[in-house]
Formats: structure tokens, C-alpha cells, sequence
């Protein structure tokens, strides 16, 4: 299990956070993800054998969101 801390941009409220953290909680791969609206951060706990940095952040982008490893 691999952790990655992102920081994301574009949230306006705390349903923005839900959305992220529920689309991050049901893609193959991620075992548990928390999104904090106040901080602007994502905490993502992944299995890099079934899904790398790159694709975690794509997902969240094709939602409209800007993320970035912190």
C-alpha cells in the first residue's frame, strides 16, 4: 500500500469534497481516500500494482478539479 498526500484546487464547497472523496473511494485500486475542503487536501491510501499517481489525479481533473502532489 503506497499513501499520497495532494493538494486540490477548484473546490468551492464541502459537496465538492464529498464528490471527490466518494469518486476517489470507488475506483479500483484505492483502499480509502479522505478529502478535507478547509485544508484543500486529499489523503489517498493506493495500491500501486493496480493503480499509480498519475491516474488518481486524471480521474480527479476529468471532474473538474486541479490536484497536485504536495
Amino acid at each position: 500500500m503506497q499513501h499520497l498526500t495532494l493538494t486540490i484546487d477548484g473546490m468551492h464547497c464541502g459537496s465538492c469534497s464529498v464528490s471527490i472523496e466518494l469518486l476517489l473511494n470507488n475506483t479500483t485500486g484505492i483502499s480509502s481516500a479522505q478529502v478535507n475542503f478547509e485544508s484543500k487536501k486529499a489523503e489517498v491510501d493506493f495500491d500501486p500494482s493496480k493503480i499509480n499517481t498519475e491516474t488518481i489525479i486524471k480521474s480527479i481533473e476529468e471532474v473538474g478539479f486541479k490536484a497536485e502532489v504536495v
